[in-house]
């Protein structure tokens, strides 16, 4: 089973290393491909550092177009969706999140926090179609072209498309993890509007016309 991660990244360079250390050895991944998503620091750099094949969008094109551009620099089967900003990540989650698929018990896994700190696990149970953790077999992506428009609605554009084609879809709990939020990573103001920024753009992509049922 050859399955390719995708990561995109934007700005990401303190917090991608944990990410990537988590996954170097892992034998269950064919290989590691981070985004570039137009940052303006060394997030490109660090990833070629951990022998990542690395894609440079020219501009920040939003997570949707990168995580489009990272599947299509890849002919695996299977991809893998990592956010660059988790904390905690282990070898053990990436196999949890692959393991139902492997056993064809579904077609995508989508993992949820549990047991990392009050506030992402709270926006997890409450929005699991949110979450950027996800095993995907690669023709649905094929199906979405779409999501290059998504922007931050590329999860919620994914589940979507799965409930109303009927994917089957396995909810995966990964102990101990979470991730950097907004307020930490650009001070508690720019956070926030960031944060309404990205809610708005979830917002939007309800309004993105998903493909008919094939």
């Amino acid at each position: 089973m050859r399955v390719a991660t995708v990561i995109p990244a934007f700005n990401e360079e303190k917090n991608l290393p944990q990410v990537l250390n988590a996954i170097k050895d892992c034998r269950d991944l064919t290989e590691v491909i981070v985004v570039n998503d137009g940052s303006s620091d060394r997030t490109s750099e660090v990833a070629k550092g951990f022998g990542c094949k690395v894609i440079d969008l020219p501009s920040n094109l939003g997570k949707g177009a990168a995580v489009m551009a990272g599947v299509k620099a890849t002919d695996a089967p299977y991809i893998m969706l990592l956010d660059a900003d988790l904390i905690g990540l282990r070898p053990d989650h990436i196999r949890s999140l692959l393991e139902p698929v492997k056993q064809g018990r579904a077609e995508m896994t989508i993992g949820i926090f549990k047991s990392g700190r009050a506030l992402t696990n709270l926006s997890q149970r409450l929005t699991p179609f949110l979450n950027g953790q996800r095993v995907i077999k690669r023709d649905i992506f094929q199906k979405l072209p779409v999501l290059d428009i998504s922007r931050y609605g590329v999860d919620l554009t994914i589940s979507r498309y799965a409930k109303k084609t009927g994917i089957k879809v396995a909810r995966v709990e990964l102990e101990d993890i979470t991730q950097v939020m907004k307020e930490e990573k650009l001070g508690f103001v720019p956070g926030l509007i960031a944060r309404l920024k990205m809610y708005w753009e979830v917002l939007l992509s309800l309004n993105i016309k998903l493909p008919p049922h094939p």
